[in-house]
């Protein structure tokens, strides 16, 4: 299984920018589809972009890239708002399962990040 790691959290003001970072070990990532999901404090979990859809919370305003040397999977965060604040996950499953899978269920994904935290300040 695919162990992830996030990092890129932080503050930053509204209207702002972040790029969290997702690397993996233990597997080549391009092998995975990659998801990216958030949990706000005391609220469930949200999905929030994969490689084919994005929440509509974030359309227009994140993307997702690879930097497949670097077995890591980016979250492009721009024109940020207070409401983004949250902690943020990413997960990974391999393409064979992931084919058949909804992927903005996070039951669609094996593997998790421990998360980290994005404050956006007004």
């Amino acid at each position: 299984q695919v162990q992830l790691v996030e990092s890129g959290g932080g503050l930053a003001q509204a209207g702002g920018s972040l790029r969290l970072s997702c690397v993996a070990s233990g597997r080549t990532l391009s092998d995975y589809v990659v998801g990216w999901f958030r949990q706000p404090q005391g609220k469930e979990r949200e999905f929030v972009i994969s490689t084919t859809e994005a929440a509509d919370a974030v359309k227009g305003r994140f993307t997702v890239s690879r930097n497949n040397a670097k077995n890591t999977v980016h979250l492009h965060m721009n024109s940020l708002k207070p409401e983004d604040t949250a902690v943020y996950y990413c997960a990974a499953v391999h393409i064979l399962y992931g084919a058949t899978r909804r992927l903005a269920q996070s039951s669609a994904y094996d593997s998790w990040g421990q998360g980290t935290q994005v404050t956006v300040s007004s």
